[in-house]
């Protein structure tokens, strides 16, 4: 039978083995770095039933189990093998709220897809742009949950935080008749999505959709408004059922390097937050926009933080830029994706580097002094360590030095004065630090409060904070009794 006339309904179960693997298409190198628009190329229709068709069904579905949000992707996948994407689109948003996203910036790589079974020789299926590209259309669509038999529940929670976490938990709380206010202190949701995350890997377009999803099946957004300043949180406390904080990780680690505190080093996330101010005219003010046209970038740093300033200082048409990382390529936490684009713009990477001090000239950086490192193999982890030869050092030229090191928690102000308690590094403590065989995993030590994503579990995934978020929701309805 000819590949024509094969029907949907029919499945080959050895797909895998006559059609390859195939990625999304992206755009020309020179248009990626004129813009900060997205570099994929969306597929059409049937190439995504025939990528989907490449699923093997495995029986053990390994890429589910690897999921943070335990996604059910065989289910989805033979829904668009069928071509059936409003169907597909529904079965996503039962595990996860934000797909459009995951599949954008998860590292599929070294979850779902590394886990696939065909990844073992064959190539992983293309979880990761199936689940992007599905959900686009039914945003596109203005595709809600039919919640017309939702019997709504006198109880509101108050949140604070919309990024992931926060997020997370108001679309499972709204499903559930519980209603959900979240109060933010950006003029958007989105957290480092929106402010974090250039556009080049998520759209801000994007974030805005899902924000009317949102709105539309019950959620309330309440922008422009930090706890503690705009409203107190007593306030919360008192006309609220329950509290859920979400409020991340935004202090900037910096390496205490001598010369840090110079004119030209730059945090990631100040350098990040300033580009999408300015492009989407937030008119936020503290975010100064500072240009890198013409100038020697260097940033330090190997995570994915790292990688997108190193690919935004590219699209500012920067003279040169430089990524110093400290141990070799392979041992890099940020995405094999992202260090291959990157470096497809023109990014430089020099590896096995210690930056030691920041140089200065008449007050103004001139150059970070490096040390060459040397990997020795740790059977403990799975990263090396390395150790830093003083003998071999070297001086590397910077107009600009971006440090790109990761994040430290930022606990609030008025934690104490609502009873919610943190480790000696700001981490929010909760039940399931303490015994994860109570109950309320995310429960934090002060009464209906719980708490979830990065200010727990200090810098990680989006998905993982999804996931906190969602666990905290079904904790909250249980503690409310709905």
């Amino acid at each position: 039978m000819s590949e024509q006339n094969v029907k949907p309904s029919q499945r080959d179960p050895l797909e895998f083995l006559n059609r390859a693997r195939s990625v999304n298409k992206k755009r020309t190198i020179n248009e990626r770095r004129a813009d900060f628009d997205e570099i994929y190329v969306e597929k059409p229709s049937d190439e995504l039933s025939e990528q989907a068709s490449r699923c093997l069904d495995c029986g053990n579905p390994y890429c589910e189990w690897k999921c943070p949000l335990h996604n059910y992707i065989p289910n989805w996948l033979e829904l668009v093998r069928k071509e059936q994407f409003d169907q597909a689109a529904k079965l996503m948003h039962e595990t996860n709220p934000l797909p459009e996203i995951c599949g954008r910036v998860c590292p599929q790589d070294r979850l779902c897809e590394k886990a696939c079974t065909l990844n073992t020789g064959f190539g992983a299926v293309t979880i990761g742009a199936i689940e992007k590209n599905i959900s686009d259309r039914a945003l596109a669509k203005k595709w809600r949950p039919d919640l017309s038999n939702l019997e709504m529940s006198d109880k509101k929670v108050a949140i604070v935080g919309a990024g992931p976490a926060g997020l997370g938990c108001a679309e499972l709380l709204a499903r559930n008749g519980v209603k959900p206010v979240v109060f933010d202190k950006y003029p958007e949701i989105g957290g480092l999505l929106t402010f974090g995350i250039p556009g080049f890997k998520l759209e801000k377009e994007v974030v805005r959709k899902r924000r009317e999803f949102l709105e539309d099946i019950g959620v309330e957004f309440r922008l422009n408004t930090e706890v503690g300043k705009q409203v107190s949180v007593q306030s919360l406390k008192d006309d609220y059922d329950s509290l859920f904080l979400a409020m991340g990780c935004y202090k900037s680690v910096t390496g205490n390097l001598p010369g840090g505190e110079t004119e030209g080093v730059i945090k990631a996330l100040d350098f990040l937050v300033a580009n999408v101010n300015l492009q989407q005219n937030y008119q936020m003010t503290g975010y100064p926009f500072q240009s890198m046209q013409g100038k020697k970038v260097v940033v330090l740093g190997g995570g994915d933080t790292a990688m997108d300033c190193v690919r935004s200082a590219i699209r500012q048409d920067a003279e040169s830029v430089t990524c110093v990382y400290r141990r070799d390529k392979k041992s890099m936490p940020g995405s094999p994706q992202e260090v291959k684009n990157a470096t497809e713009e023109g990014v430089q990477f020099l590896y096995n580097r210690q930056p030691l001090s920041i140089e200065e000239k008449n007050g103004q950086v001139c150059g970070v002094k490096l040390a060459e490192t040397e990997l020795q193999r740790d059977f403990s982890n799975d990263r090396s360590n390395f150790v830093v030869n003083q003998d071999k050092t070297s001086l590397l030229e910077a107009d600009v030095v971006i440090l790109a090191f990761g994040f430290q928690a930022s606990p609030a102000s008025w934690f104490d004065d609502i009873g919610v308690t943190q480790k000696s590094n700001g981490l929010v403590i909760t039940q399931s630090t303490n015994d994860p065989d109570l109950p309320y995993l995310q429960h934090t030590e002060s009464e209906g409060i719980f708490a979830g994503g990065d200010m727990v579990r200090g810098a990680d995934l989006v998905v993982t904070a999804i996931a906190e978020g969602r666990q905290a929701a079904r904790e909250i309805l249980d503690y409310l009794n709905v």
